[in-house]
């Protein structure tokens, strides 16, 4: 069974990671991000019938913002958060906009986590200032051991739950589909890739999921599952997001 880690206010959902279980993550031994720096990374709230729950996204327009498909909250009860960086203060820089749609991609398999992405449309238009700022897609894949930048408010440990209260970041390489595919045998598709370290220490956590995965200023990768945080062999799957770029067009267009 698949336990996947997912950005739920550091809550472990039990069809989220594998027991092989898929885990949707925080961040495991990063940094606290440069103020300012993450100007495209959307904190999401919303409700389900097990609670309150988090995930992470990235600001892809002044409508759009694009995150994990497993991300979806009941209709009328998701908050998009911008401008975010310490929750727990006010800083003048948040915009907090309620979600007038998801979009889950028409092949998401809740199972196998394929297809693991959604478009959140907005219902007022985000206001572009130093701390809000939107993230292109990219113009073409990445290739294996290019250096990106991965950002969330996820859990900071292995054992327990200690969800950040600043923004974290974690710099990390994007590891080879063969080693990915190794790695994770059959649970592994050519709409995910794997970034991080196989050595483990170093990884998002619960509570970091849709998050952004951003490599040479564009948009990569975002954050889907894994088999725990951390663990040494089993670095983050991300949904490969330069698999999408027609579908996200067409909806935008269409919507």
């Amino acid at each position: 069974m698949k336990l996947f880690l997912l950005l739920f206010l550091g809550v472990w959902q039990a069809d989220a990671y594998p027991a092989k279980a898929k885990d949707i993550s925080d961040i495991i031994n990063g940094f606290s991000c440069a103020r300012g720096s993450i100007p495209w990374q959307a904190y999401l709230t919303y409700k389900t019938n097990k609670g309150d729950h988090f995930c992470g996204g990235s600001l892809i327009n002044q409508w759009w913002v694009l995150s994990a498909a497993h991300c979806m909250g009941l209709a009328g009860t998701m908050v998009v958060h911008l401008g975010e960086d310490v929750l727990s203060q006010y800083e003048g820089s948040e915009q907090a906009i309620y979600a007038s749609k998801q979009i889950r991609h028409p092949s998401y398999n809740p199972q196998a986590f394929d297809n693991d992405i959604m478009l959140i449309k907005l219902a007022q238009p985000a206001q572009y200032t130093k701390y809000v700022h939107p993230i292109p897609l990219p113009t073409s894949c990445v290739a294996a051991g290019t250096w990106c930048t991965v950002s969330g408010w996820g859990n900071m440990v292995t054992n327990g739950v200690v969800n950040a209260n600043a923004l974290q970041c974690l710099n990390q390489p994007i590891i080879s589909s063969a080693e990915c595919q190794h790695a994770y045998k059959y649970d592994y598709t050519n709409n995910m890739m794997c970034s991080g370290f196989m050595q483990g220490g170093q990884s998002t956590c619960q509570g970091d999921s849709g998050g952004p995965l951003v490599c040479n200023g564009q948009l990569q990768g975002i954050v889907s599952w894994a088999y725990k945080c951390a663990l040494k062999g089993y670095p983050t799957v991300y949904t490969k997001v330069c698999n999408y770029n027609a579908w996200i067009n067409y909806i935008m267009s269409n919507n």
